[in-house]
């Protein structure tokens, strides 16, 4: 069991185009379900049906996955601007303080 002991810290996930991802395979999978749909007949007679359902199951799931990873994508900006505005606080004069404060006799 110590064989599969880690030996070093994971490295941190990698952050890219989520949602541009999310979005093109939504696309692809809606594109694929629109391309079968005149083959449907031909899908019916060899039972192969689920090949037309699975395309338009993978649109609808990535509709899921676009509202999902949009929302994600919006908090973790939300959260940075809140750890940008908490760190550039204390660096203002203090609590309070206002831009321009300086200014006025």
């Amino acid at each position: 069991m110590a064989k599969w002991t880690p030996k070093h810290e994971a490295p941190e996930p990698l952050e890219g185009p989520v949602v541009a991802t999310i979005t093109g395979g939504t696309i692809l999978w809606f594109v694929l379900f629109v391309v079968q749909l005149p083959f449907y007949g031909w899908f019916a007679d060899r039972d192969l049906l689920w090949w037309v359902w699975t395309c338009a199951a993978g649109g609808g799931l990535g509709l899921i996955g676009i509202w999902y990873v949009r929302g994600r994508d919006a908090a973790l900006k939300r959260h940075a601007a809140q750890a940008a505005a908490g760190a550039g606080g204390g660096a203002g004069g203090g609590a309070g303080a206002t831009p321009g404060a300086a200014d006025t006799p």
